[in-house]
């Protein structure tokens, strides 16, 4: 064979290939504790966006429509951080995944981290809220600008939004019983993401004129309060003030409820933003209130919508991790504005978007950290008033209804 054959049968032989590449679909890891609540709103987000995007043609890269593709890896990440470290390196060495998105637990997403960074995968994060997961970003932008904070805020920034909302119902209270010094309960599960919190609110409570009457932490995974509970009815507190991720936040709601606890609970309860919270704790976790990402309210045009078509198809309401769901259309957006699913390339361009999402208005600061503001990743605030999950607070978003106090 002549050298410009031979040439020629190469360049023949590199095109084939290249298409059968690029005919492949774009695999998404999806990161989730899937025997929890937790990860079964990761994998439903998800779901939802890969059908949405498939169903209009895909992605396109180059001018080439691909299909995307999930991959469900159950990370057990509430039981164990050795299960997550090996779920995530199987993903990306045996079912060779494009992209990771997910994770929950942030003692487990902190060690999944330096696993995605080793192989240099895109990691959007929808359920951590450790602050050092972005401050690793800024130690070292090299190895760790490939994670991006998709949801939830990051821990001071939660903090920010449930102070505000805090200090309203603090008002209420003032107002309601004639306290000037409303009474607050710290109840906060043991678990890293909750240490800046609890240090934030036992120096800032003060300064909001509440008193701190105490600190409680039980296990994520506890299955019996009565004992933080009952300590927390004879301090005389006013307000529970929950910082609770884990299963244990449904004995809470229900225990409160069993104790006749005569104070609200507030704060933060992932258990309490889904729809099965009233019946699993036996109709007792009434006044319970919670931060939140979706209900029937227009954070942005794509709210209430999202909202919608995933309560006909799952039959409930998403909760946070769900962002899954913006995730997959943030990656869409930048793979088809780049014209490449290299990472890369597509790190510059999430840097400088901003994407209207169903659970809120994305952008990032340098960390690859969302900017904070209220009405756009602030979320909402959410409370259970007899059977249903109400929206009260930001007040200006459409939608919002009345905090009430118990009676």
């Amino acid at each position: 064979m002549s050298s410009k054959l031979l040439l020629t049968a190469v360049a023949a032989l590199g095109l084939v290939f290249s298409q059968a590449v690029w005919s492949q679909n774009i695999k998404i890891a999806i990161l989730g504790p899937m025997a929890f609540v937790q990860g079964e709103n990761h994998w439903a987000g998800a779901e939802m966006a890969r059908d949405e995007i498939n169903k209009a043609g895909g992605i396109s890269v180059g001018g080439a429509k691909h299909q995307v593709e999930i991959v469900k890896i159950d990370t057990n990440e509430i039981q164990s951080v050795p299960d997550a470290t090996n779920a995530i390196e199987r993903a990306i060495s045996r079912d060779k995944v494009d992209f990771l998105i997910g994770g929950f637990r942030s003692e487990a997403v902190l060690a999944m981290q330096e696993v995605a960074m080793d192989a240099k995968k895109l990691f959007l994060g929808a359920g951590a809220a450790d602050a050092k997961l972005t401050e690793n970003v800024t130690k070292d932008y090299e190895r760790y600008k490939y994670w991006f904070r998709v949801t939830p805020t990051k821990s001071a920034d939660l903090a920010k939004t449930v102070f505000t909302v805090l200090g309203a119902v603090g008002a209420q209270i003032r107002a309601d019983l004639k306290k000037e010094m409303p009474k607050v309960a710290i109840l906060s599960e043991k678990a890293a993401w909750t240490e800046a919190l609890v240090k934030v609110a036992q120096a800032n409570l003060p300064k909001m004129k509440m008193e701190v009457v105490g600190t409680w932490q039980p296990s994520p995974i506890a299955t019996d309060v009565t004992a933080e509970l009952s300590a927390i009815k004879r301090s005389g507190a006013d307000i529970v003030f929950t910082i609770v991720s884990g299963p244990m936040g449904i004995v809470l709601g229900r225990q409160m409820g069993e104790l006749q606890l005569p104070a609200v609970a507030f704060g933060i309860n992932v258990e309490a933003q889904k729809d099965g919270f009233w019946q699993a704790t036996a109709g007792k976790g009434n006044y319970v209130a919670t931060l939140d990402t979706y209900a029937d309210v227009e954070t942005t045009p794509k709210t209430i919508p999202f909202v919608k078509a995933f309560k006909e198809r799952y039959k409930k309401s998403p909760t946070y991790n769900a962002g899954t769901y913006d995730s997959i259309h943030i990656l869409k957006v930048a793979i088809e504005q780049a014209g490449s699913i290299d990472a890369n390339k597509l790190i510059p361009v999430i840097e400088k978007m901003e994407h209207v999402g169903a659970g809120g208005t994305q952008s990032w600061d340098k960390s690859h950290d969302l900017i904070w503001a209220v009405g756009k990743t602030s979320g909402i605030a959410v409370q259970w008033q007899d059977g249903q999950k109400v929206a009260f607070w930001p007040p200006q978003t459409k939608g919002m209804k009345p905090f009430k106090m118990p009676k």
